[in-house]
Parts: structure tokens; sequence; C-alpha cells
């Protein structure tokens, strides 16, 4: 929600009741109610540590603390006693702090008006707390509502950035060739490595339409893609894959690791490196952690572009797949790359 409407309704809250508590608090009390020595200043005092800081201590305890705890898991009738219970205690230490600054102001007050004051007082906070829990659903409903348009609009930005990055005529070319080679040599090999390739173009145009995919598939997809790039060189060690943990009952975003992947073998140049791309994906209970590495020539300013992704455009999908939910660390050294992507799930 926009700051600027939000301070507007607190600032119209406020208004209002503060002209409303000032209209009852001389409707109910006055002077001569309060005993004798009572001043301006000691009316002023009673009504800021009676009405107006109860209010206040009660409106914000419903918006920053009841509304998360009891309202969002909606919990009612927790939230009503907590309420009440909040309402009530910030009257009493408003009465209290009043005790003990003019003690001989309170003790000559009659508890036949007092008690009645404090349960009318504690309604009317009961009642700033109620609407604090509108204003707040209403706040959480509107930035809701931003957020799902924002995320419409960078899915939309990404399909596009996906499309372009998942069409790499390159790799298109390169595999097709390779396989063309190999048909002479192995026609069976040859014939696998067609039916991979064809795997990964109907994963690109079929699977990366959900939200989420089974963790397998994503796994699965990642081994297809790391074969074809294999193709190209005689090198078996040249790159590893180590999957650590099961993915059975797991999901995830489509295409959230591959472009880092892409970007490695895009800047790998040294095909007879032994391990020169390294990647390990580990799979705990809540957390799938993905750690690329691969050698680069450290004489080449290589910027990190993430498969076609630019870097900002990558972080952003992942803020908006898994907000406060990751954390991602990328680091170019010398004659390495790496990638630390870890996902709550």
């Amino acid at each position: 929600m926009k700051k600027a409407l939000s301070t507007l309704l607190h600032l119209a809250y406020w208004m209002s009741y503060l002209l409303l508590s000032m209209i009852l608090t001389y409707a109910l009390t006055g002077k001569e109610e309060l005993g004798p020595g009572v001043n301006e200043a000691v009316l002023f005092l009673a009504f800021l540590c009676i009405v107006i800081l109860p209010a206040i201590a009660t409106f914000y305890t419903f918006y920053f603390a009841l509304f998360p705890l009891f309202f969002v898991r909606k919990k009612i009738g927790p939230a009503f006693l907590a309420g009440a219970g909040v309402a009530l205690v910030s009257v009493l230490i408003g009465f209290g702090v009043m005790g003990l600054i003019y003690p001989n102001c309170m003790k000559e007050a009659e508890a036949a008006s007092v008690v009645p004051f404090i349960l009318i007082a504690s309604t009317f906070n009961f009642s700033g707390g109620a609407i604090a829990f509108i204003i707040k659903g209403f706040s959480t409903w509107f930035e809701e509502v931003e957020i799902r348009e924002a995320l419409q609009a960078k899915n939309h930005e990404m399909e596009l950035a996906l499309v372009k990055s998942q069409l790499d005529p390159h790799f298109l070319f390169n595999t097709i060739n390779n396989i063309d080679v190999l048909i002479l040599r192995d026609p069976e090999e040859a014939s696998e490595y067609l039916n991979r390739l064809s795997d990964i173009m109907r994963f690109m145009l079929y699977e990366t339409k959900t939200a989420d995919i089974p963790l397998a598939t994503e796994l699965d997809y990642i081994k297809k893609y790391i074969a074809l790039q294999k193709i190209r060189t005689a090198n078996e060690s040249y790159v590893t894959l180590k999957v650590s943990g099961t993915p059975t009952g797991r999901r995830i975003a489509p295409m959230v690791f591959i472009p880092f992947i892409e970007n490695a073998f895009k800047h790998t140049t040294n095909k007879k490196a032994a391990e020169a791309i390294r990647i390990d994906l580990n799979i705990e209970p809540g957390t799938v952690r993905m750690q690329c590495v691969n050698l680069l020539d450290g004489r080449k300013n290589i910027p990190f572009t993430t498969g076609g992704l630019g870097d900002e455009l990558i972080r952003k999908r992942l803020e908006l797949l898994y907000p406060g939910r990751h954390e991602l660390d990328v680091r170019r050294e010398t004659s390495r790359y790496s990638v630390d992507l870890l996902i709550n799930t």
C-alpha cells in the first residue's frame, strides 16, 4: 500500500478520535467531580493519561501485534479476548500513572464514577482497536493486490526473456550438428541424444507455463541439458553433477537453476580441464540448495548474464517467486565463477 494513503487513513482516524473523545469526556466529567485543587494542567494530564495514550497503545497493539498473531490466522476468539485485555490494561495503566503524578486527586475521585469511566474508556479503546483491524486489513489487501499486479507484469516480462533464453540458436544448432556427426559413428547413441533434445524442447514449451513443477522434473531437465552439452567434448570429467537428498514430493518454480548452469557452460572455455563445471544440488527438508562453480579465463572480463536473463532480472524473478525465502550469492574470482542459491520451499 502506498505510504501516503496509509498515512492519510491514520490521520483521519486520529482526528476523528480526538474530536469524539473530547466531546464524550466533556459530557461525562467536569472540574467539580475531580476534587479541589484541579486546574487546567491537571485536566489536560488526565485526558492525556487516561484517554489519549491508552487509545494509542491499544490501537497500535491491535495494528502491529494482534492482527498478524490472531486475525490473519483467523483466530477470532483469541483476538477478541486479547484485544479486550489490552484495552482494559491500557486504561488501568493510565489511571495508575495519573495516581502517581496526582495521588491526592485520584484519592478524592469517587469509585462510583471511576469504575464506569474505566469500562467506557476500555470499550472506546476496544472499538478503536477494531478500527485498527479494519485499516490494517484494508492495507494488507491493497498491498496484496499491488503485489499480484506486479507479479503478473514481471511474469510477462520473464516469459519473454525466458523464450529468448530457451530458444538459444547456438545451443540448438551445435547440438543438432553434434548429433548429426554421432549418427554415423553410433546411431543408437545418436537416437538417445535426439530423444533428450526432444524432451528438453517439450519441457521448454509446456512445463514452464505453470507456477511450479515437481523438483524431479526440473532435475531431469538439468541432467538432459548437461548430457547434451557433454557431446561437445570427450572429457568425461568436464562437468560433474552431484545430487544429495530425494526430490520426491517436492515442487519448485520451473527454470530456477538452469540460467546459472547455462551461464557456466557459456563462459567455461577449457573443456579439457577436470571438473571445469561442478554442480551440487542439496535437497533437505524445507530447503533446496544449488552450488555451481565453473572455471573461466581470468584474462577476460565476463559479465553476469545468466543465459540471457540479466543479473537484475534473474534477481527480481527470485524475489517475486520466493520473497524472503531465498539467498543468492554470486562471486567472480580471477579464475572461477561461483553461484550459491538457497531456496526455502
